[in-house]
């Protein structure tokens, strides 16, 4: 239950969020606290996030925002030259930038997650192929 209507609540979209890090630590204390509540458990119980997962069988929110951003990424890849989809995604915004450090991007987040797991746009030509990598993301637990 916690699944399908608490989390997909919570990441619906998320494939296209360039997260930073302060982002997907908001985002996994709002899911602890969601699940201690839900199962009755109070923070002075000290029981640990990861051991609660695990007893649990939920993989961790930061985990699951990978993987969506991957799936997403891969079937971007796959889609036409020519598809608007794809086009947004190699879009680059003409005219001066403000001062200052540039946001983060999507594409830098999608660039940071292929490369630590070293993964390449071939093997998202691949549909299942890719779709086993992403897999691999979640039973390796990396984050």
């Amino acid at each position: 239950m916690y699944s399908s209507c608490v989390r997909s609540s919570m990441l619906h979209g998320s494939e296209t969020w360039p997260v930073r890090k302060e982002n997907v630590v908001a985002l996994q204390q709002a899911e602890m606290k969601i699940v201690r509540w839900m199962y009755g458990i109070k923070l002075k119980d000290r029981f640990l996030s990861k051991k609660l997962r695990e007893r649990l069988g939920i993989d961790d929110i930061a985990l699951v925002l990978q993987q969506n951003r991957l799936r997403w990424y891969g079937h971007v890849l796959r889609k036409e030259d020519d598809d608007w989809v794809k086009k947004c995604m190699e879009y680059e915004v003409e005219g001066q930038r403000p001062r200052g450090r540039p946001k983060r991007t999507w594409r830098e987040v999608v660039k940071e997650d292929c490369q630590a797991r070293k993964l390449n746009t071939e093997d998202a030509m691949d549909r299942s192929k890719w779709r086993k990598l992403i897999e691999d993301v979640r039973r390796s637990g990396w984050v």
